[in-house]
């Protein structure tokens, strides 16, 4: 969930990097009292996400601005769809119309995008999930739009959960500590509500994360035979994760495996900008 705050921050930030002193070809050229109405036109199918984003651009350039969202975030449209429209002094319109845009095409590219791999994995009973792979200052308009596609999201930041990843796993090595001593050293200092996951790149480090307690292990660039058979040693003991390797021609193959869960970087570090327009015209 965005939150106000950081809705307010984000955008305001977006305005003030675009306009740090007005647009000044709106003010140049525009009348003072021209009213306008655009519309968010669809030019191609797609899974809407950052209406609020949208409407806080233009609300936040001027609060006189009405805002119409005739889609909600989640839904599909088809090209030629309107998806909102707003209302203003064309000056502010023209003035937001960039940032607003952008935002809600990223946004709804990613919904999109996620949407083609939760479809692709329909009736596995796997997940689709994140991962931290996001544009720095973005995390939490990525991750909505995430879900908007009808994905999971992952942790949210490295304090969230505990993820001992390979080259954690490679100083432990490197210290002389066993796996699994070291697994449990952590659950004596950790609250009981953190999760906490283990990746793994081979069958044989599987027992040593089972013994150490880890809630999850994240099989990384498994082979499709080996994931069923991690899978099997894991036995509904930890929740099995995949990683790596994934896109919308492997992803249904890897659900068939019988893993939970499948993090996919290429949802946020990848995901095509929808093609997006606004429409404008005098009121």
């Amino acid at each position: 969930m965005i939150t106000p705050a950081t809705l307010t921050r984000t955008v305001s930030a977006a305005l003030e990097e675009d306009a740090p002193w007005g647009d000044i070809t709106s003010i140049a050229l525009l009348p003072a009292d021209a009213v306008a109405t655009a519309d968010l036109v669809a030019r191609e199918p797609g899974v809407l996400s950052g209406g609020e984003v949208f409407a806080a651009a233009f609300t936040l350039t001027d609060p006189h601005t009405s805002v119409d969202l005739h889609f909600a975030d989640g839904d599909r449209f088809a090209a030629g769809d309107v998806l909102a429209t707003v209302t203003g002094s064309a000056r502010s319109l023209l003035t937001a119309e960039r940032v607003a845009l952008n935002f809600t095409q990223r946004m709804s590219g990613i919904a999109t995008l996620t949407a083609a791999y939760v479809d692709a994995v329909e009736g596995t009973g796997a997940r689709i999930a994140d991962t931290r792979k996001t544009t720095p200052g973005l995390r939490e308009f990525e991750r909505h739009a995430v879900l908007s596609g009808g994905g999971s999201n992952h942790r949210r930041s490295l304090s969230d959960a505990v993820m001992a990843k390979d080259n954690h796993l490679e100083v432990i090595r490197q210290s002389g500590q066993d796996l699994a001593t070291a697994l449990r050293a952590a659950f004596a200092q950790l609250p009981h509500t953190t999760h906490v996951v283990v990746e793994v790149d081979r069958l044989d480090q599987i027992p040593a994360v089972l013994d150490g307690g880890a809630h999850t292990v994240l099989l990384d660039n498994f082979s499709l035979a080996d994931l069923r058979t991690a899978v099997e040693m894991l036995a509904g003991r930890a929740t099995a994760e995949a990683s790596g390797g994934v896109n919308l021609e492997t992803v249904g193959a890897i659900a068939e495996t019988g893993v939970q869960v499948i993090s996919v970087g290429a949802l946020t570090h990848s995901a095509r900008a929808l093609d997006l327009g606004l429409d404008l015209r005098i009121v």
